[in-house]
Formats: structure tokens, C-alpha cells, sequence
């Protein structure tokens, strides 16, 4: 996944002022934050549709092979499904990352 740092730095800078309770923040860094947590969202959902498609490639595969199919191997079988099985370890990772830092934002004192 490709994070643009400088749309970090706007949601950082953007949470620094509403953190000291500056409420006048500049128009431009409201839209920078926005399209940047769009990005993400597009990102992050992008992923997730690649992990799905692994899923069901593998699931297809599988099914292929106990079938009998000539044309999927047991390699083949065993090396999509492995795929699937990592990239679903990451997401879930990511995911438990992004639960934690909400938590911690969220117990922050205003």
C-alpha cells in the first residue's frame, strides 16, 4: 500500500490544532485531509478486493484439483492458497494496527 506522507502530515497537523483548541483552520488543510483519508479509504479497499480475489482464486483452484482437473496441479493448489492465507494474515494485521491507533487517539484528553 502506497501512503502519500504528506497527506499524513496534513491529518497530523490538522489533529495538532484541534488538539490545542485552535478551531481556525485554514480551508485548504480541511481539503487536503479529506481527499487524503478518501485516498486511503480507496487504498485500503483496493486491498482488500486483491485479498478476496486471492480468496477466491485459491477456493477455485481448490475445487479444480479435487475434482480431479488436469490443468491445476497440487503445487499450483497449494501455492494460492498460501498466497490467500498471507495476504489475509496482513489485512487482518493492518486492520488490528488501525483499532489500536483509534482506541488510543479516542482515549486522548481534549
Amino acid at each position: 500500500m502506497d501512503i502519500k506522507a504528506n497527506s499524513l502530515l496534513a491529518q497530523m497537523q490538522a489533529m495538532s490544532v484541534q488538539a490545542t483548541g485552535n478551531r481556525a483552520m485554514p480551508m485548504e488543510s480541511m481539503q487536503q485531509v479529506n481527499a487524503s483519508s478518501s485516498d486511503f479509504g480507496n487504498v485500503f479497499k483496493q486491498a482488500i478486493d486483491t485479498v478476496n480475489g486471492l480468496q477466491q482464486d485459491a477456493g477455485q483452484k481448490r475445487t479444480a484439483f479435487e475434482m480431479g482437473d488436469d490443468r491445476v496441479t497440487l503445487a499450483e493448489t497449494m501455492i494460492a492458497a498460501q498466497k490467500s492465507s498471507v495476504a489475509f494474515e496482513a489485512t487482518v494485521q493492518v486492520r488490528n494496527k488501525f483499532v489500536e491507533a483509534y482506541k488510543e487517539i479516542m482515549s486522548m484528553p481534549v
